[in-house]
């Protein structure tokens, strides 16, 4: 019988049965397609040793004109700014104490538990206060140890405590002076999505502008969004106010709120903060209304608002700017926004439209494209060369001008291991270096995201996998992709092939596994024994390295896998200088005794300074009989 070739479909099919996919791939972790063959994916290093507060689960890079390369990053805790690996904290206040305290802070001899008394603002456990003003207790507690910025530890009847960085001494009996002036940090949000929840619930639908809110109240996941105006920056948490950074400062300043800033008649919340790059407005998804209504308690989430041109502190509509509202009718809050090349797209929980410039007196039109569609969280959306991709709640679109189901032959699979609850923290993302989009979701059985799913628009192929992300960005002004994880660190991706996100460089298990195909006509048993290899180790930084070619038989489509073989391939050639062949030298043979009717084939990689990508590899069979 002659050698049997081993070639497969690019992408992985698990929409049928194992045996029904005949000639494609099944199952895979930490792969890729390129030009139609499976490859180990590049590993990931640390940015820096720097680790920040919270979960990230927003990033956005611009730079300046003077060259300054800014990474904005939205925790759970903390707005930063990472700029020449350091982070710098820029989260803004939403109070100030006014008039200022007179004597508020209390300490007791060898406890660094301090209380303090503030009628006018109630933090939650967790959230950032900085003291200002203070003068020192007395004994060891100076202005110096009082002047700085705590977390919120406890709390009680008009009053809470934060920790001290020293133990008291004694002689510590001053209270703070008669003027401190404590400063309250943007309220923490979740880091995992709470039952109930919504766009009006937590600190934001709280009453007054800068009063306090009922403790125990239900926070939505924080998520935060960003966009750069010019050379500065816009935040906004969901559900929160929007926040301007201005460049013109220094890094470490703190952005400010936009109401601070604008008056009164700017947005008090939103959903969504973002500028249309090319006309620069600031515009508002979900806000509340200039028309009427109380601007701090009514708070439309189908509303969008927008500034005047040129001028994100104007909002007060009038003949003479272009600052205006519209209110958007099919569906019952925005959920994302994406600002396109010609057009920016809203989608609300049922409807997408097309937000479009068309100057005055009307500024913005907007035009239904497509009505009872879904997207299934804020972030779920991204446009890659011209194209938008997103996920919906049990399938996967495009839009290229026209809105189309995306097909997808992971469907059943991915949306059949989502954990719906946890749906908030699905995000997409894209690697445009390797034509792929990304999206990150929780499994079934997970409340943080533990898997992913890729689709290849170039191959038109579908992959998947496992990695904790919170976040993704791939930007053109960095050298690489980047990522959030779950230890507070930023990641690049696509650098090197191994996981290096700790200390120690630790191998990337990858594999990919054909469906079954039969051996020979599938009538008769087959005897494989040998496998000719055909693999490529560039880009390997092993002296010899290596992968598994496991052949699995079957006696039947439904009969479990029989006995194994997993013999190794060994280069033969020395990466360590990483050298690379146009013909590698490797194992030119190996033996097995593998016998079935249908057989599947995997290739595995799971050492330290190996990637590879897979051939045509071909198997040697001999006929043995019906049974």
């Amino acid at each position: 019988m002659p050698l049997q070739k081993l070639q497969f479909r690019p992408g992985v099919n698990r929409e049928s049965t194992d045996y029904a996919n005949e000639g494609g791939y099944y199952d895979c972790d930490h792969i890729r397609f390129r030009s139609g063959q499976p490859e180990k994916i590049g590993g990931w290093t640390r940015l820096s040793n720097e680790q920040y507060l919270g979960i990230c689960r927003s990033m956005w890079n611009w730079s300046t004109l003077s060259g300054a390369n800014y990474l904005g990053m939205g925790t759970s805790k903390k707005y930063y700014i990472e700029y020449g690996t350091a982070f710098y904290d820029i989260t803004p206040y939403i109070y100030s104490d006014s008039p200022a305290l007179n004597g508020p802070l209390t300490v007791s001899t060898g406890n660094t538990t301090m209380t303090i008394v503030d009628a006018q603002y109630s933090p939650n456990i967790g959230d950032s206060i900085t003291i200002t003003g203070a003068v020192g207790l007395g004994g060891n507690i100076t202005a110096t140890v009082l002047n700085k910025n705590f977390v919120v530890t406890g709390k009680g009847a008009g009053n809470y405590t934060v920790t001290l960085p020293i133990v008291p001494g004694a002689g510590n009996t001053g209270h703070g002076g008669a003027a401190v002036v404590i400063k309250y940090e943007y309220p923490i949000g979740n880091d995992i999505a709470t039952t109930g929840t919504g766009w009006g619930t937590g600190p934001w639908s709280r009453g007054s502008w800068g009063s306090g809110y009922t403790s125990g109240v239900v926070q939505q996941l924080r998520l935060w969004t960003n966009d750069n105006f010019g050379e500065d920056l816009l935040i906004a948490p969901r559900g929160g106010a929007i926040a301007y950074w201005s460049n013109a400062t220094t890094v470490s300043a703190r952005a400010v709120l936009l109401s601070t800033l604008a008056g009164a008649y700017a947005p008090v919340a939103t959903n969504q903060v973002l500028s249309s790059s090319i006309q620069r407005f600031v515009i508002a998804m979900g806000s509340n209304s200039y028309v009427s209504g109380n601007p701090n308690t009514d708070f439309d989430p189908m509303l969008v608002r927008w500034s005047d041109q040129i001028n994100a502190f104007q909002w007060v509509p009038d003949i003479t700017n272009q600052a205006g509202e519209f209110r958007l009718s099919n569906g019952s809050y925005i959920m994302q926004a994406l600002s396109t090349r010609q057009e920016i797209l809203i989608w609300t929980d049922s409807t997408l439209y097309s937000m479009q410039y068309l100057g005055a007196p009307y500024v913005w039109g907007f035009n239904v494209l497509a009505d009872n569609i879904s997207t299934i969280s804020p972030k779920a959306a991204i446009t890659v060369n011209n194209t938008t991709y997103w996920m919906g709640r049990d399938k996967f679109y495009m839009y290229n001008g026209q809105v189309q189901t995306l097909p997808c032959t992971l469907r059943q699979f991915v949306f059949n291991d989502i954990n719906q609850d946890q749906a908030y923290q699905i995000f997409a993302g894209s690697n445009e270096g390797y034509n792929e989009v990304w999206w990150f979701y929780c499994s079934a059985n997970s409340d943080v995201v533990d898997k992913y799913v890729i689709y290849n628009y170039l191959d038109n192929a579908w992959y998947y996998g496992t990695m904790g992300r919170t976040a993704w960005l791939d930007s053109g002004i960095r050298q690489y992709p980047m990522a959030a994880n779950y230890q507070n660190r930023i990641l690049n991706h696509e650098n090197g092939v191994d996981d290096v996100s700790g200390e120690t460089p630790v191998a990337i298990d990858a594999y990919v596994q054909s469906s079954d195909f039969d051996i020979g006509d599938g009538y008769n048993f087959g005897f494989v024994w040998r496998i000719l290899p055909d693999v490529n180790f560039n880009g390997s930084i092993s002296n010899q390295p290596s992968v598994t070619m496991t052949i699995k038989p079957r006696q039947n489509s439904g009969s479990a896998y029989g006995v194994a073989d997993s013999p190794a391939v060994v280069s033969a050639d020395d990466y360590t200088a990483r050298k690379f062949y146009n013909i590698q030298q490797f194992t030119g043979q190996v033996y097995t005794r593998i016998r079935g009717r249908q057989m599947s084939f995997r290739i595995e990689s799971n050492t330290v300074g190996v990637t590879w990508q897979l051939g045509a590899p071909r198997i040697d069979i001999k006929p043995d009989g019906k049974r």
